[in-house]
């Protein structure tokens, strides 16, 4: 996704919104993860750690945001 708003100064914040469709035959209880790149001017900050089996998601520097999968009510 692509901010083309114009600039957006530090002092305020806007919200975004990621819509995706998933395949129905995702096993519950996983996570998915989103590996993002923050680019603002020439910085970047890259939230890419995914964590390993049985790593704890809080020890990693930059996690990439992720959601679990619930079973279908």
């Amino acid at each position: 996704m692509d901010w083309s708003g114009g600039n957006l100064p530090d002092e305020f914040y806007d919200e975004f919104v990621f819509r995706a469709s998933l395949a129905a035959d995702l096993p519950a209880g996983q996570m998915l993860y989103f590996p993002v790149v923050q680019e603002c001017g020439d910085a970047a900050e890259r939230w890419i750690e995914i964590p390993a089996a049985g790593q704890d998601e809080d020890a990693l520097e930059t996690p990439a945001p992720g959601i679990k999968l619930l079973p279908k009510k």
